[in-house]
């Protein structure tokens, strides 16, 4: 039977340097039960700001009971009598005058009731939990976020939940999206982890298990010790939970459901490039979709337990820590100052859990996510498994490996680049586009789905394979998609579909037949990752039926899941005429010098201005774009939130620098009001145009390039700056622009060609402003085609 809910807090103010409350109990609203929490004040403040955390692994177990090897690598500034696992370190923390507030979940260590992880019930609990903080006498009524994995996780569906008194979260390497971060990678079922996390740090401090302080795991539940049989109703089990159900519209799933967009308050997501099978992907994500007026995203590497509490990033916590709760903002964090995003850039062959050799990766700093200047830039796959930027002429054929493939029986293909000829910059997001089939084996089974697991790894000029550190410790290769191809529909209508980022929606309606022999285009995402390819180093894209080497403890092996009834047999990728694959790389232009000009008008060398792997991009110079502003007292300045170069995006080998955006009429200058919407639409290009507001475009096309007949909706004012090009009309008409000759373009059918002399580049500036929609005699009212452009459709 239930245990009798008792008083069980005891209050210590002299043994710690700080106040020590133990077992506070925070009664939920609507009934819902009570948690039990402990506090950690500092003395002689009488109110402070909170930093919260509320999780499974047991507020009383010490750090050095739950993992003795990783607290004896952490940075001593944070070892106290009440460290933890993945929190913050009460004994630093109170010392900088902030309390904490250390929570058992419900149903685990002090907290009664069902233990049911990651739940819609157990976030509506945290969400007391942080207004009980707020409400405190001792409390500033300001609350925090700062945690780790499970303790930065929960963060993003609280703060969408907005409880009074949250100020800020600081989500380090966590998950955001509970489906396609963590249970079913591309659909598959990813057990392993699951299975180990919930033995050994979950179902062990469950509420009422015998013997916790026999096995130094805690103390013993106060409140008396239950039965097996109680024990096993009072929980929800992961292991099971997660089998059994396989679909984001199922109510298992769905629960955990919650819009990124209402996440409203500052938030710092670190996202971890090692975390490539559990954290990273919702750390970027997250970043992207929060609704936060102040949003920022830093990169690191190392281990998933020790640079938490590296001194300069416990430093770079509490600078935004103190913006937002003490209002002390040493940094800019809370007038958008700050950089936004921190990129932390992998290059060269340092090993791999050795924190101290990662030093050796500089940092950039940046203004978007993704990258403005981000060429997306195909790589093919070949039948005889190379990768290159041309897209293969090839007679039909296939390569082949076989299904059902193991960490310890590996099948797989790989694709490799030539050596790259200079050092080239890879950052973002990745997806790959294959053509697959299936065979039966004689006498076998016959599948009905195909098992995608792709890995992307870095060869070295000296031929040797390059190891990050994994989640960990372990060597992980740079990034890892999936896919399960009866899972394969994409969403093209979502507002979150990019091209480099399919969007699907993992409904039990989306489920799409596989059947032998049949060929199947698919798009399979790859987490996103960064490396510096030196001059002579390699790419390989790896795609193999199963876990290959980096996978460690987040294997998918599950025997129903991935069952020979269901996957055996040979897989098949497909080349021809009809067939391209390719992996779509996150190439990032570099901008060189400009040699001085001759007596010519040329340059007296060729330079290689903006450059992307071996090939010249373009031979007239990078551009750079300055936005003005006023200080305080009225006074002109240039702001410095935008980034100087100009944001590039490639489309079909045409560039388009999206200089600036507005979204009204008049624009909304006070308050930078047009740069925040700026920055957000260069994350999330527009089409050609915006129908309430202004574009002001750049495009370089290539030599002898012509783009297809189209019409926008607007009256377009555009300006040849280098080269030549014609003017084409729907009618046949057509005119020669020289640099410097004006085309007003009113709403018509048009086509832009090249035809500057000598295999030029041409550019040429458009500032599109919207117009009524043209109606004539004989058609009607002529809306917008863009005719296959490659770009959306505009707003």
């Amino acid at each position: 039977m239930p245990n009798p809910i008792q008083d069980i807090t005891r209050v210590d103010a002299t043994s710690f340097p700080y106040i020590y409350e133990e077992n506070v109990t925070i009664p939920l609203k609507d009934n819902a039960g009570l948690i039990r929490c402990n506090v950690y004040r500092p003395k002689d403040v009488e109110n402070s700001p909170v930093l919260v955390t509320y999780g499974p692994y047991g507020k009383d177990i010490h750090y050095k009971d739950f993992h003795s090897k990783s607290y004896s690598e952490v940075n001593p500034e944070h070892h106290s009598d009440h460290s933890a696992w993945e929190t913050p370190d009460p004994g630093f923390w109170t010392q900088h005058g902030y309390a904490v507030v250390r929570a058992d979940e419900r149903g685990l260590g002090q907290s009664p009731g069902v233990l049911d992880t990651m739940s819609r019930g157990t976030s509506e609990a945290f969400v007391d939990v942080v207004e009980w903080a707020a409400e405190q006498p001792w409390s500033s009524g300001k609350v925090g976020l700062l945690g780790i994995s499970y303790y930065a996780g929960s963060q993003w569906r609280v703060a969408a939940r907005q409880p009074k008194g949250l100020a800020c979260i600081i989500p380090w390497e966590g998950m955001s999206d509970y489906y396609r971060d963590r249970c079913r990678h591309g659909g598959i079922l990813s057990n392993k982890f699951i299975k180990f996390w919930w033995d050994r740090q979950v179902i062990t401090n469950q509420y009422g298990r015998p013997g916790r302080a026999a096995r130094n795991w805690g103390p013993d539940t106060i409140e008396g010790d239950l039965s097996e049989e109680e024990l096993l109703a009072n929980r929800n089990d992961q292991t099971i939970d997660n089998a059994t159900h396989k679909f984001r519209d199922e109510p298992y799933y769905a629960s955990k459901e919650y819009n990124m967009e209402d996440i409203k308050v500052p938030l710092l997501s670190v996202a971890n490039w090692g975390g490539i099978l559990l954290h990273l992907r919702g750390n970027v994500i997250g970043y992207m979709n929060a609704g936060s007026e102040h949003k920022y995203l830093r990169f690191i590497t190392g281990r998933h337990d020790l640079p938490f509490y590296y001194h300069e990033e416990v430093e770079l916590q509490r600078s935004f820590l103190d913006a937002f709760l003490k209002g002390e903002d040493r940094e800019g964090w809370s007038t958008g100052q700050a950089p936004k995003v921190d990129v932390l850039l992998r290059k060269g062959n340092v090993g791999f859990d050795n924190a101290e050799a990662e030093r050796a990766y500089t940092r950039r700093t940046e203004n978007e996510w993704p990258i403005a200047r981000t060429q997306y830039t195909k790589f093919f796959l070949t039948p005889d498994l190379q990768l290159q930027t041309q897209s293969p002429q090839s007679k039909l054929v296939k390569v082949d490996y076989r299904a059902l493939g193991t960490l310890e029986s590996p099948q797989l293909v790989q694709f490799s680049t030539p050596a790259f000829e200079q050092e080239t910059e890879i950052t973002g997001h990745i997806v790959a586009h294959l053509n697959v089939s299936v065979s039966p084996d004689k006498g076998g089974p016959l599948p009905s789905d195909i098992d995608l697991f792709l890995t992307l790894r870095y060869i070295s000029p000296t031929g040797e394979e390059v190891y990050y550190t994994g989640t960990a410790g372990d060597p992980v290769p740079l990034a890892k998609g999936w896919l399960r191809v009866s899972m394969r529909k994409v969403n093209e209508k979502h507002l979150r579909h990019r091209e480099y980022l399919p969007h699907r929606d993992y409904f039990s309606t989306d489920v799409l037949p596989v059947m032998p022999g049949e060929v199947y285009p698919v798009d399979v995402e790859i987490w996103p990752s960064n490396v510096v390819v030196e001059k002579g180093g390699k790419i390989v894209l790896e795609v193999s039926s199963g876990d290959t080497q980096g996978s460690g403890i987040f294997q998918h092996n599950d025997p129903n899941d991935r069952s020979p009834e269901k996957l055996q047999g040979t897989n098949h990728i497909h080349f021809g005429p009809a067939y391209e694959n390719y992996v779509t790389l996150p190439t990032i232009l570099r901008h060189r010098p400009i040699a001085p000009e001759g007596n010519d008008g040329g340059p007296e060398q060729e330079p290689e201005d903006l450059e992307v792997l071996a090939v010249q991009i373009s031979n007239i110079r990078p551009l750079q774009r300055f936005v003005t502003t006023h200080d305080d007292n009225g006074q002109a300045i240039f702001s410095n939130r935008l980034s100087e170069d100009m944001p590039v995006q490639n489309v079909d080998q045409v560039t388009f620098s999206l200089a600036y955006t507005s979204e009204q009429f008049p624009s909304q200058l006070s308050g930078d009001a047009d740069i925040a919407s700026y920055e957000r639409r260069l994350s999330s290009p527009p089409g050609l145009s915006i129908s309430t507001g202004t574009v002001c475009r750049i495009v370089d096309m290539p030599p002898n390039t012509i783009s297809p007949m189209h019409r926008t909706v607007s009256l377009d004012y555009g300006v040849v700056l280098e080269g030549e090009v014609e003017l084409l009309l729907d009618s046949g008409e057509k005119r020669l622009l020289k640099r410097g000759d004006v085309a007003v373009q009113r709403a018509t059918n048009h086509a832009w060609r090249n035809v500057t002399p000598n295999e030029g580049w041409s550019r040429m500036l458009y500032v599109l402003t919207p117009c009524q929609p043209v109606e004539v005699k004989n058609k009607g009212v002529l809306g917008e085609d863009l005719n296959g452009m490659g770009v959306k459709s505009s707003e």
